[in-house]
């Protein structure tokens, strides 16, 4: 089965299953490209100068390219661009509270979660821990997928005016995970998970998931109801996307970009606004022989497609949206545009995505942010200023953005993964 084909709802459901964390969705995508061929390197060691299928993880971002069947030296990139985290509750450094009989979890929103969503749901606990060992510091995944945490909601009757109430993300957000007045330790609880002793644990990054399956729903299956789809749908389009374009290489090398810390701003050693990207553009280019000129030439005729969800028009808030640029779930990918440069998209950029959409016989949507309501952004501007790549914002339709479970439609995580592929492999 071709990378593509096998580019469905189901698919997506899995992949979303198997990647609660950003560390655990590199870890996802890594094993994929590792049955695909790819070999990974070490941004410590000198890299191979035979030409290859690559990818490198730093934390929770990785990339991953092709150079097979590239002679040129000065060979143009086509990037994938997309971010491997999403808003989720994430545990504070002193974690372990206690009020009112109740052992708890102290958590703090991350990125712009919808806070309200994550009340009232079974959670699991994923992340990383940074642990002794010996004189050395290591990292191992952890990952809890009982329902061990839960937010509570406030009881209607205690309401002041039975409307609901304004959540505190200080006070109000803070999980249950026992009940009585005896000390327990989270992190001893997590280091038991991970096979370390508690004593060894020096750090973590560890966050909250939605233990509900991701699951294909609605009438005839046309959506998927799943967490983490922003931007979890272009993590796993993308990764199809690039396995398709390595066993059909078109006139450019092509690279799949996957970022941690976008809904954060990006300002990481692993975000776009890092070296990440130009470094190992730049490392490739002198791997194969070039020197700082052909990377600009390189550079000078590359084009990244930053892909991130896009906004659905909402049925029970259609006067939300820009009338004249109504957008459907499985209506194919979208193209996002914004005079303020909240997205990065120019004519140029658009030009090259709507080619790929042709090329892939998808047809493209083209949505505008309403004029009068502040617009996101992803991580399109930041690549466009950081590299000076030509840059298109691209994404697949979705409601319900930045909640702790979001909708999609099904066909759209076909038509999204075969315009990324097209994107990739252009033809001269």
């Amino acid at each position: 089965m071709s990378p593509l084909t096998d580019a469905t709802a189901s698919g997506l459901c899995s992949f979303v299953d198997a990647s609660p964390s950003p560390f655990h969705v590199c870890e996802t995508v890594a094993g994929e490209l590792i049955a695909a061929g790819f070999v990974e390197l070490r941004e410590t060691d000198g890299w191979p100068a035979a030409a290859g299928r690559y990818f490198l993880v730093r934390g929770g971002s990785l990339v991953a390219w092709s150079t097979e069947g590239f002679g040129r030296e000065a060979a143009p990139f086509r990037i994938v661009g997309g971010h491997t985290d999403s808003p989720n509750l994430r545990v504070k450094q002193h974690p372990d509270l206690e009020s009112a009989g109740w052992q708890m979890v102290g958590l703090e929103p991350y990125g712009g979660a919808w806070l309200n969503s994550w009340l009232d749901r079974d959670l699991g606990i994923s992340g990383r821990l940074s642990v002794r060992d010996g004189n050395r510091v290591r990292e191992c995944l952890v990952r809890v997928d009982r329902p061990i945490l839960r937010v509570p909601q406030l009881a209607i009757h205690l309401s002041e005016d039975r409307k609901g109430v304004s959540l505190d993300p200080q006070r109000h957000v803070n999980a249950i995970w026992g009940v009585g007045t005896s000390p327990r330790s989270f992190l001893a609880f997590l280091a038991g998970e991970a096979g370390v002793d508690g004593d060894a644990v020096l750090g973590w990054e560890l966050m909250t998931h939605d233990l509900a399956p991701s699951t294909v729903v609605g009438l005839n299956g046309e959506l998927v109801s799943a967490p983490r789809l922003d931007n979890q749908g272009t993590c796993y389009a993308g990764t199809r996307a690039l396995l398709s374009a390595v066993e059909n290489p078109g006139e450019a090398i092509p690279v799949l970009a996957l970022f941690d810390h976008e809904e954060v701003g990006s300002m990481s050693d692993r975000g776009a606004f890092s070296d990440l990207l130009n470094s190992v553009l730049e490392r490739i280019v002198l791997g194969r022989g070039g020197g700082r000129e052909d990377f600009l030439r390189a550079m000078a005729g590359s084009v990244c497609a930053s892909g991130d969800m896009a906004h659905a028009t909402h049925p029970n808030y259609s006067d939300r949206h820009e009338p004249a640029h109504r957008i459907t779930v499985n209506g194919g990918p979208v193209l996002k545009v914004n005079q303020n440069l909240r997205y990065a998209t120019d004519a140029a950029g658009t030009g090259a995505f709507a080619l790929a959409c042709d090329r892939a016989g998808v047809p493209m949507q083209r949505y505008v942010h309403r004029a009068d309501l502040p617009c996101g952004s992803t991580i399109g501007p930041i690549t466009a200023s950081r590299t000076g790549l030509s840059t298109v914002d691209v994404g697949a339709p979705q409601l319900a953005m930045h909640s702790a479970r979001e909708l999609m439609g099904s066909s759209d995580v076909t038509s999204y993964a075969e315009a990324l592929a097209a994107f990739l492999a252009p033809e001269d």
